[in-house]
Formats: C-alpha cells, structure tokens, sequence
C-alpha cells in the first residue's frame, strides 16, 4: 500500500477530521413555486438555503435529529432517519479519532487498531449516507442528489481498511 506504517494513525484522523468537513450530499431542488431549495448536507449538519420560497426564506442550519423530527410523518423521514445512523456512526469516530490523537500510545494498546477501527466507522459512514442517498433519489425528493462525500467517505474508509500495519 501507498501509506507508510507509521503515518497510518496520523493519516487515519486526518482523514476523520477531514470527512466532517466534505458535504455527503449536495441538491438544488428547483420548480418549489417561483423558487428554489439547496441542501448542503454534512456529517452532522444540514444547512438549508432557499431562493424565492414564500414559506422557507434564508438560509436553516440544523442536526440530523431536529430534521428527522422536522420530516415526521413525511416521505423522507425514513431519508433522514438514515441520515441520523449514518451521523451517529460518524459522531464514534470522532470520539475514537479524538482519542486517538490525545493518548496515541493508549489506543495503539486496544484489542483492535485504532486504524481498522476508523476505516470500518468511515466505511459504515459512508454506507449510511450512499442509503440515504439512494432513499432521496425514490422517494421523488426534487432535484438530484450529488452524493459527493458519500464517495470520499467509502474511499476513505476502504483505504483505511487495508494500510499494512505490519512493518
């Protein structure tokens, strides 16, 4: 593999941290009345911006809980309830890349390496959203769905999966 042994912890919360900054999915629904909708979605947050909608004006920010309550009873709440998986998995390794960064040598001593572990929540992560997703696309939510992030977190976690930790 590419990745030298020793930088695998290094690399593996760089790319964590990294992640809760990538957009997993980004869509500009137009035709809402005379305006339109663009939701910029986040690991952990959701940041809505609407253009000439009578009844959504600016720009909303909110968590994947306050959105799925928001959708209750809607199509898309199973859309957002995914959405709140994938977020929960991702908070863990936040917490384990965290840890990892704190007290090294202490994580290094689990049972399991620190970097699988990340790889794994980051696959997981990306498994979730690349759902949700795919859950936004029948559900006829309007506009498509550009699941950016959902890539980079796939990649990120398959690429953490297999740096050779043996040297």
């Amino acid at each position: 593999m590419w990745v030298r042994s020793e930088y695998a912890g290094e690399l593996a919360v760089l790319l964590t941290w990294l992640s809760a900054l990538l957009p997993w999915n980004v869509t500009y629904s137009s035709g809402i009345g005379r305006g339109a909708l663009l939701f910029v979605r986040f690991p952990l947050v959701q940041i809505r911006y609407s253009f000439g909608v009578p009844l959504a004006r600016g720009t909303r920010i909110s968590d994947p809980l306050s959105a799925t309550a928001f959708q209750r009873g809607q199509s898309l709440e199973l859309v957002y309830q995914v959405w709140t998986v994938g977020a929960a998995i991702f908070a863990v390794a936040l917490v384990v890349s965290i840890l990892y960064y704190r007290k090294e040598a202490w994580a290094e001593s689990w049972p399991v390496d620190p970097v699988r572990i990340l790889g794994g929540l980051l696959f997981g992560t990306g498994a979730a959203f690349a759902g949700a997703t795919y859950l936004l696309l029948s559900r006829g939510f309007p506009g498509l769905p550009i699941p950016i992030g959902v890539v980079f977190l796939l990649l990120f976690g398959g690429l953490l999966l297999t740096v050779d930790r043996t040297e």
